[in-house]
């Protein structure tokens, strides 16, 4: 593999028109997960006034986001859904990454918000009934697994549904420790405890946040597919038979489960372009799992060809 650069007659070689698996398959569990998760979370908030809870309403400010993200993901597998037209060759399926980004910073603003008010409690703590956090943390934690069961049927391994999952995982945990909480209060433990809770919470969520921007951000920026080395896939195509080098490689990927890869290939002289593309083409098929390739293919003694012209006959 090298960086140089040619021209020259070629063979442009464009195969692997799958795209990744229909979003549209996502959406039942999205739904359902939607109806669990918003109805839950109008329960939540008034136990959390009635009891004071800091816990369990920033619990149940995280099912807001959760309702948000799930919201925002169905509507992105929507548009992801829909086919390749006009000046949108690729499609629409970046609608679900930028989806994941939006989900990712608002894990960071209200986990700020939280993180926050947590700070202030544990200089004031106000009165908590524990009871109350008991009971309904319990029955939030039932909830967020029928959730994440949901979730988890997609059919699809999506950033956008990773995303919703994201949420709704760190709900859990968020319950659980309003459990804790619950349960320290109620048996005369520090009023404290509650806000240490809801900082937890926020700390998942910042961790939650972070791992959504990052993964999203990646794929923004056309960085290579976890899991697909640039290199080793360039000298998997250099390696083979009649192919002289291998260069302007690129992997990246277009959305969750679609990655694509371009690369300019120089065969032997005389060989059959078509044949190495093609043979090549399967190689990244079977071995790398990449359908979607450009391969451009030139003989190596096209490479810095220089033409001459003839001189005018002398007088």
């Amino acid at each position: 593999m090298s960086a140089a650069h040619d021209h020259g007659p070629h063979s442009h070689g464009h195969a692997g028109h799958s795209h990744a698996p229909s979003p549209d398959a996502d959406r039942r569990w999205l739904t359902i997960a939607l109806a669990l998760i918003a109805g839950f979370m109008g329960v939540e908030v008034v136990a959390g006034l009635l009891a004071g809870s800091l816990a369990l309403l920033s619990d149940a400010a995280h099912m807001l986001t959760d309702a948000a993200s799930i919201a925002l993901a169905l509507v992105a597998a929507r548009y992801a859904a829909r086919p390749a037209a006009g000046a949108f060759t690729f499609g629409f399926g970046r609608a679900e990454i930028l989806s994941a980004q939006i989900n990712g910073a608002a894990l960071f603003l209200l986990a700020g918000v939280i993180a926050v008010e947590g700070v202030r409690r544990l200089g004031s703590p106000p009165d908590v009934d524990g009871s109350i956090v008991i009971v309904v943390g319990a029955v939030g934690a039932l909830v967020n697994v029928a959730a994440f069961w949901a979730l988890s049927r997609s059919e699809r391994q999506s950033l956008n549904v990773a995303g919703a999952r994201a949420h709704v995982l760190a709900d859990l945990y968020g319950s659980g420790a309003a459990i804790v909480a619950g349960v320290v209060i109620a048996s005369g433990g520090p009023a404290e405890v509650d806000a240490v809770a809801a900082l937890t919470v926020a700390a998942l969520m910042l961790r939650s946040g972070w791992s959504l921007l990052h993964a999203s951000a990646r794929v923004l920026l056309e960085a290579a597919p976890r899991g697909f080395d640039p290199d080793e896939i360039g000298h998997a195509l250099a390696s083979q038979r009649g192919v002289v080098e291998v260069h302007d490689l690129h992997v990246w990927e277009v959305t969750s489960g679609f990655p694509a890869l371009a690369a300019h290939v120089v065969v032997a002289p005389g060989d059959d372009c078509h044949g190495r593309r093609r043979e090549l083409q399967e190689l990244l098929r079977e071995r790398f799992n990449i359908r979607h390739t450009t391969l451009q293919v030139d003989h190596e003694s096209w490479q810095g060809l220089v033409v001459i012209e003839p001189s005018a006959p002398r007088e």
